[in-house]
């Protein structure tokens, strides 16, 4: 099967066409995606938002290449994603894509600089040097490589595993509650950091999150229920998310 196609995804970063996503049989299936269709426009910040089981963090992952659709299809640019071998995959997945988690997953054994490098270390490459400290400086820990992460705030942990994102320079970056750990302050600057990311380097964001002051600092928000996107919202306010969500049950 021919990775890239030609007319397909030629101004898309990432695509989810029909999507669905099963789980269980008979009549213990869990449906939680039930047909769902998303652009990802290249240099563009887009959140996810839905009630506790609306699909939202199944989408996030399909799309990340972290669980497969047992229908429809998974682009990244030119290249459908979601029938890739598994070995293919993964090593799209080193070189498109970076993560970004609510628990931030660092080595407390290792430095900045280690933990950084680490993604690249397992996969036989390791990251110039200079690309590391580029990252770090990108997040504002310029002259931290030496700590170790019980030497950092949580803010600052999660600055580490930004750039450990960033450092192989994705064109999509995929993150999960990313400021669910963290108080209202120091996460409102780690949602800076991704909108600055975002604007300045062109890169495409997409966040799964409960809260709508966080959604607001996307330039749209899908919101999904029972497995489908029942709404769009363009550049909303923080007020005007809450309110659609509620109407939801989130």
């Amino acid at each position: 099967m021919a990775e890239t196609v030609t007319g397909i995804g030629a101004g898309t970063a990432a695509r989810a066409q029909d999507l669905h996503r099963e789980y269980g049989r008979g009549t213990a299936v869990v449906r939680a995606l039930r047909g769902v269709s998303v652009d990802l426009a290249p240099g563009t910040f887009t959140a996810v938002m839905g009630p506790s089981g609306s699909g939202k963090t199944t989408l996030l992952h399909c799309l990340a290449g972290m669980d497969r659709p047992t229908r429809g299809s998974v682009w990244w640019g030119g290249t459908e994603v979601s029938r890739l071998p598994e070995r293919r995959l993964a090593e799209l997945r080193r070189s498109r894509v970076g993560f970004v988690f609510q628990a931030f997953n660092l080595m407390p054994a290792m430095t900045v600089a280690q933990n950084v490098e680490l993604p690249g270390r397992l996969a036989g490459e390791r990251p110039e040097r200079g690309r590391v400290l580029d990252a770090l400086a990108r997040v504002g820990l310029a002259g931290r490589e030496r700590h170790r992460p019980g030497q950092l705030s949580g803010g600052q942990q999660q600055r580490v595993a930004i750039a450990r994102a960033m450092v192989s320079s994705p064109q999509v970056l995929f993150a999960d509650e990313p400021t669910g750990a963290l108080d209202r302050a120091t996460g409102h600057e780690i949602l800076a950091l991704l909108r600055a990311d975002v604007d300045r380097y062109g890169r495409t964001c997409v966040m799964v999150t409960h809260d709508p002051v966080a959604a607001g600092y996307a330039d749209r928000v899908l919101l999904l229920a029972d497995g489908l996107v029942v709404d769009e919202l363009d550049r909303p306010s923080a007020a005007v998310i809450g309110a659609r969500l509620s109407r939801l049950g989130g």
